[in-house]
């Protein structure tokens, strides 16, 4: 009996095998759907999947036959991927001067008497194994039959390729994911050390002018004011950073029981309006049943927004919230600035500023709404809004109702 060839790139082969990191334990059903398909098309009751590596020849898919592995030396499939064609077909072992006094022809069960193997060929060209169905008899393939052993081929390199990309993003993601904690870290550390001096140079501006108010010119005078300003802001920038990278943790706290008016009045409290302003509540009061400190810091972000952002003598919020299956639905309508239609679908991206300036002459950070659309998205609700410039904006978001876990 002849030896299998060794095919001339041997060595680019097998590493070729070694990329795709195939498992000869992990069982997909995928393969085993092909082999399924391979024998209802030939009508031969044995089909495998066979990986031909250094050393051996292990099946990837194995049905209407117990085995896992065969001798490299023995294995047909060996055969097929040294020989220059892409299918190759015994179709009488016993018969075939080459394999005549082959062991597996005259095995006790299920001896192999016909073979038909299609190489499995990556998109560089290299023979991975092959898709191959076996008969205990004499047997052979028609046209309609090759052809379709031939897509299944094709089939089970695209699943080995796509495993193989898929195996790639999710190393990428991993990566991405620690950078994500590690950029995290860092900013929540930068963050918290910065806050301490920051407050130091706000309450020294303070001291120094409040002691050399005599000696210091008007313009010196404000230079202090220009600097305490800037720490303010530079401060609220590092207060909203904050809020941001901690959303993610604030989204996995429990679930309470609260109703929508109780919410509401303690995050007034929070906000210590000074200025001409009407909140209205929502008509019914609405039992809630979800992530009390995720929602609180929602509203806390936009109802600060729809004061800020407001030119009228008097600012009129609306607050309102239903139910609808296991969401709740909330809208905050203001009379404020608005925004342009144009700046509506980035407003909920880190950063991104529209241009107008608060109550206060101060330009915003594009922090809070991004922090905003990442709790709602984490509470498994989503946000919509609408706005006409000078009149005001709407903004509708949902949250999903989260049972209480005892």
């Amino acid at each position: 009996m002849i030896k299998p060839v060794i095919p001339n790139n041997e060595i680019q082969r097998l590493r070729a095998i070694r990329s795709y990191d195939i498992s000869p334990v992990q069982q997909d059903k995928e393969y085993d759907q092909i082999t399924d398909l391979a024998r209802n098309i030939t009508g031969m009751p044995i089909s495998l999947i066979s990986v031909v590596d250094e050393n051996e020849v292990w099946f990837k898919s194995a049905n209407g036959l117990d085995i896992s592995s065969s001798e490299k030396s023995l294995s047909f499939c060996s055969f097929a991927v040294g020989s220059e064609d892409p299918i190759f077909i015994i179709k009488d072992t016993k018969m075939d001067d080459r394999f005549k006094h082959h062991s597996c022809a005259y095995a006790a069960e299920n001896p192999i008497v016909f073979y038909a193997g299609v190489c499995l060929i990556d998109s560089k060209g290299y023979k991975l194994g092959t898709l191959c169905v076996i008969d205990t008899k004499p047997n052979y393939l028609t046209e309609v039959q090759t052809k379709g052993l031939k897509i299944l081929a094709k089939q089970v390199i695209k699943l080995v390729e796509l495993h193989k990309a898929n195996r790639h993003l999710e190393t990428v993601q991993k990566k991405l994911e620690s950078k994500n904690k590690e950029l995290k870290k860092f900013a929540g550390v930068v963050s918290h050390d910065m806050k301490m001096p920051l407050a130091n140079i706000i309450l020294t501006t303070d001291i120094l002018k409040a002691k050399y108010a005599n000696i210091l010119d008007s313009n010196a005078l404000e230079y202090l004011k220009y600097l305490k300003q800037s720490s303010f802001t530079l401060s609220e920038y590092i207060t909203g950073l904050l809020e941001h990278y901690e959303s993610d943790n604030l989204a996995q706290a429990r679930s309470e029981a609260f109703d929508i008016h109780h919410l509401l009045d303690k995050i007034v409290d929070l906000l210590n309006i000074n200025i001409e302003c009407e909140i209205h509540f929502p008509e019914q009061n609405i039992d809630l049943i979800c992530n009390r400190k995720a929602l609180e810091q929602v509203f806390l972000n936009l109802l600060r927004n729809s004061i800020k952002y407001n030119d009228k003598e008097i600012i009129i919020i609306n607050v309102d919230c239903t139910v609808k299956g296991n969401h709740y639905y909330f809208t905050v309508t203001d009379n404020g600035v608005g925004i342009p239609e144009d700046k509506l679908e980035s407003i909920f991206e880190l950063f991104s500023t529209i241009g107008n300036k608060d109550r206060n002459g101060k330009k915003g950070n594009g922090i809070g709404l991004s922090t905003v659309k990442n709790i709602i998205e984490s509470l498994g609700g989503s946000i919509i809004t609408s706005s006409e410039v000078g009149k005001g904006t709407t903004f509708e978001f949902s949250i999903k109702q989260i049972p209480l876990i005892n």
